[in-house]
Parts: structure tokens; sequence; C-alpha cells
């Protein structure tokens, strides 16, 4: 059984349509699989701001869906969680390291996520898988060890956080190297999980937040999970649609992400 899990609270959003973003594509999730969600979070305009502000604005809301994916794990169910930013994953990684130490995360991004406070620009988001493998404390955990973790399509690394990355075992598959076949390879026999923020997308599919060129298709991202045996999918992360204010351009950017997460729900159902 799936366990929806939505975030509604600012959590570094620098672009003013995330929250919304993670909203419509909870819904449309719950008109389609006749599932109800848990909203977490009141939400809040969005800033350029630095993660010390930031991840302390986001506290409430992080230590909310901290919760409810442990719950989900206690009830015996599998968590997806559709969030507004990748800092929402500060809350959740450490949890899975907790209750699946030996799941491999398969971290789908256009950026390693791997800066610290002393290579990063300032944006929280830049930080939150190096916070899940304990190279700063980010306050909500840790726990994850690095050769577990496997970038998928990621294409744009800064220098000290490439030098952080191969230093620390991360594994790299990059967007033209990312078939099912190579990242269950990478995978290996371990129970999964998926976090994937949209910019890893060729920015020609879905409007996200930090776009960069020459990303994974759709049809990439739907073969991943349909090669992950359900049972050992422990749980899904999905994060930054920048929804557009044009309704139609909108409800084609949800129904791009509907049908990417397709074999998640569809798995489930015919396992009840």
């Amino acid at each position: 059984m799936i366990d929806l899990i939505v975030s509604q609270g600012r959590v570094a959003d620098r672009a003013a349509r995330m929250i919304e973003g993670a909203a419509r594509t909870a819904r449309a999730l719950e008109d389609r699989y006749g599932i109800k969600g848990e909203f977490i979070g009141e939400p809040a305009p969005a800033v350029v701001d630095d993660w010390t502000v930031s991840l302390a604005q986001a506290e409430k809301t992080l230590v909310g869906l901290q919760q409810a994916v442990t719950a989900a794990f206690e009830a015996g169910n599998t968590p997806v969680m559709v969030a507004n930013t990748c800092s929402a994953s500060l809350a959740t990684l450490p949890v899975v390291a907790r209750e699946h130490p030996d799941a491999v995360v398969l971290y789908i991004d256009a950026h390693g996520d791997f800066n610290t406070p002393e290579t990063s620009s300032g944006y929280l988001g830049g930080m939150v898988l190096s916070a899940a493998c304990g190279l700063w404390d980010s306050g909500h955990g840790a726990g994850l060890r690095p050769e577990q973790a496997v970038l998928v399509g990621t294409r744009d690394i800064d220098p000290a956080e490439r030098e952080l990355l191969d230093g620390a075992g991360v594994r790299v598959i990059p967007p033209a190297e990312a078939t099912a076949e190579n990242v269950m390879k990478a995978v290996g026999g371990s129970p999964v999980w998926v976090h994937i923020d949209w910019d890893v997308l060729d920015p020609q599919f879905l409007p996200a937040d930090y776009v960069v060129p020459n990303g994974m298709s759709p049809a990439q991202i739907r073969a991943i999970f349909e090669a992950i045996p359900p049972g050992r999918l422990v749980g899904v992360e999905v994060a930054e649609f920048n929804a557009p204010v044009d309704e139609k351009s909108s409800a084609e950017g949800v129904a791009t992400i509907l049908g990417m997460l397709g074999p998640v729900f569809e798995a489930s159902a015919g396992h009840r």
C-alpha cells in the first residue's frame, strides 16, 4: 500500500510555483489512484536566502515529513513523497538509512547535491545528499553510507563537489548511460529508494528549477521504475516541478509526471 506524502511548507524554495507544482501532482495522483495524500506544512513565499535561514524556516515541515515517512515504514507501507524542493529530502533520507540500512538510494538529479557549508554557494538544496551521508549536520539526521548512493543523470557538478563525491565513493551514472540495465547493475540485489529532481530531465520535457541541458527523457525514468522489482522498491520521492501559470502547460507537466510514476502505483495496486 502506498502512503502519499506531500510537502507544502517552504523548504528553501527560490521559485514561486514549486509548492503549487507539488500540490497539483499530488491531487492528480489522488484522483487517478483513489488515494488520499497527507499534506504537510504551510506555504510561504519563495525567496533567495542563505541555507542557514531557509533551514531554520523549514524546521516544522521537515519534522512533519520525517514523522510521516517513519509512520509509513512502521505500517509496512511504501511512502511516496511529492515535494516542492529536494531540500525536503533532508528529512527523508536519514529515515531510509535507519529503517532500510541495506537500501541503495538512486539519486536521480541533474546536480550532485553534495556540497557542504564550506563549498556551497548558500543554497540548501545543493547540500542534501551530503547531509544524508554525514558530511555536515542538518539537524535532521544522517546515516546513509556514500557507497550506497548512486547519482543518476547527473551532469552539473561543481569542482569542489566532484572532489567530495570521488572521495566518498558515490557512483555517478551520466544521462547517456542511465539505462534501466545499467542502473539495475548498480543496484545489484539491494532494496531501492528512488529520489528524483525533475531537473534531471532535458528541459524540453518538464519545467523545473535550475534546469540543465542534455538531460534524461521521461521514457528513461519510466523504464527504471519498470525494472525495479516491486518488492524491492521501499519508497519514492520526487521534487522540483515548477508548475507553469498557464493551465494547459501545467496540466501537460502533471501528465508527464504521472506517466513516469505509473509503474510505481500500478505495481502497488497489483499487490494489494
